[in-house]
């Protein structure tokens, strides 16, 4: 590896010709200052449900448990704002980063991409991609290469686009050029995310009950809704935008160009009625390349049904 400055400013152009929005290059190595706060987080049992969590605690910390000799995170955010909104008001609500296909399967074709350019352009390099597939804090990462920081609703925002973007990685085994200036925390006074908030989720500054936000709620639980949020979830069916939207930083938001986002033809003028009367054909047609299909069939009436009754 001569020419680690060159190198990163070719995997840097490359995923901007991708459609990356953001691109930043960390050291691969122990995430000493999210250890602590991690094992508070699962102790205190704010992942509820998500048992996985508590999976591979070292390999969350260390991404060279995950990639062989790695030696550089490089991570990258996606934009996925747009100022499309579903029609009816009166509409069970699903989150922006929803209305298009699956960001898992859009972000893993572009990190191959962007993984063959690296190889080809600079040599004999392994890796591996990461989009929400493995132990990886996306947010600590993307905060060390300097992507933006973490607010107190614990999003990463960035001082110029707001928090409405994908994160995801790529760790390789060779040395880069690594950006050194994580970004301020721009948040202030501000608590306007914790105000809005409509389970209470947000339980201090930079703190998020996973158990009792609206996103774990209606997508990561899989038992019945607690009766304690009955009239709380703000008609949310899939996902949850509050935080986001009022967050004074996301003024700054642009629309996102990537067509794979663009929504279902039918999605967005669906009635209150035609999803509290959702067939799994209707179901399977409108999100047959979605993250919906995450929660399933079952899981979205069972959020509408939640929302009505």
């Amino acid at each position: 590896m001569q020419n680690r400055s060159a190198y990163s400013q070719l995997i840097k152009a490359e995923a901007k010709r991708l459609g990356f929005m953001f691109c930043g290059i960390a050291k691969a190595e122990f995430l000493e200052e999210e250890a602590p706060r991690l094992e508070t987080w699962l102790n205190k049992g704010m992942h509820g449900e998500m048992k996985y969590m508590e999976n591979y605690f070292d390999k969350r910390l260390d991404p060279r448990l995950l990639v062989d000799d790695a030696k550089s995170v490089i991570s990258l955010g996606l934009n996925y704002y747009t100022d499309e909104k579903q029609l009816d008001p009166l509409a069970p609500k699903i989150s922006k980063y929803a209305y298009g296909a699956d960001y898992h399967t859009v972000i893993k074709e572009k990190l191959k991409e962007l993984l063959n350019t690296i190889q080809e352009q600079i040599g004999d390099v392994g890796g591996r991609a990461f989009v929400d597939s493995a132990p990886v804090l996306d947010k600590a990462w993307a905060k060390k290469a300097g992507l933006g920081w973490v607010g107190k609703n614990t999003n990463l925002i960035n001082q110029r686009s707001g928090s409405f973007f994908f994160l995801c990685e790529l760790i390789i085994d060779a040395e880069l050029e690594y950006d050194i200036q994580p970004t301020a925390d721009h948040c202030g006074t501000c608590t306007r995310c914790i105000d809005a908030c409509p389970t209470e989720a947000i339980v201090a500054p930079y703190i998020v009950d996973g158990s009792r936000c609206i996103s774990y709620l209606t997508i990561e639980l899989k038992n019945e809704l607690p009766q304690e949020f009955k009239g709380k979830t703000d008609d949310w069916m899939f996902g949850c935008d509050v935080c986001q939207d009022v967050c004074p930083w996301n003024k700054f938001s642009t629309l996102h160009t990537e067509p794979a986002f663009k929504p279902h033809h039918e999605l967005l003028g669906m009635t209150q009625r035609d999803w509290q009367e959702i067939t799994e054909d209707t179901f399977k047609a409108v999100f047959k390349n979605s993250a919906v299909k995450r929660t399933k069939y079952t899981g979205l009436t069972r959020n509408i049904s939640f929302l009505k009754s």
